[in-house]
C-alpha cells in the first residue's frame, strides 16, 4: 500500500473539494491519501515520507495562487525525481495553472506524471466527480 500527498491551494474550497475527491479515488484503489492544504507545507522535510505527490491550485487571474508557488519552491528541493505526481486545478475562464503545475513536476522534478493536469470548473458539474475519482485512480496506479 502505498502513501499519497495532495497539497492544494484554493481561494474558494473548489480545488480542496477536487483535491478530497482524487483522495477518494486514491482509497478506492487500496492506496492511503493525504490532503493538506499550502499552509501545512513549511519545507520539504513535510514533503518526505510518501511515494506520490498532486499538488493543485485554482487559477486566480491567468495565475497559480501565490501559495502553491511557495510549495513548487520547496518541493525543488525535496528530491522528487521518479515519483509518481498528477497536478489539478479548479478554474473559472482560463484554467492556467493545473498545466504550469504539471510541467514544473515533469521537467523541473523529473517526476513520474500521469496522462496530464486534471482541470475542472467545478467539482459537481460536467461530470467533475467521476473525472476527479478517476485522476486518483490513474496516480494510485501507478504505485
Amino acid at each position: 500500500m502505498g502513501k499519497i500527498l495532495i497539497v492544494y491551494a484554493s481561494r474558494a474550497d473548489e480545488t480542496k473539494a477536487i483535491g478530497n475527491l482524487i483522495a477518494e479515488g486514491i482509497r478506492i484503489s487500496g492506496h492511503e491519501a493525504e490532503v493538506k492544504k499550502t499552509s501545512e507545507i513549511k519545507n520539504e522535510d513535510d514533503l518526505k515520507g510518501y511515494d506520490g505527490y498532486v499538488f493543485g491550485s485554482a487559477t486566480y487571474h491567468g495565475e497559480m495562487i501565490t501559495s502553491m508557488k511557495q510549495i513548487l519552491f520547496i518541493a525543488e528541493r525535496a528530491e522528487l525525481k521518479d515519483k509518481p505526481g498528477g497536478a489539478f486545478g479548479a478554474y473559472g475562464w482560463s484554467g492556467e495553472a493545473a498545466g504550469r503545475i504539471f510541467e514544473t513536476m515533469e521537467h523541473i522534478f523529473g517526476m513520474e506524471m500521469v496522462s496530464g493536469p486534471l482541470m475542472l470548473k467545478a467539482s459537481w458539474i460536467e461530470g467533475g466527480i467521476q473525472a476527479a475519482q478517476d485522476y486518483g485512480k490513474e496516480i494510485a496506479a501507478k504505485i
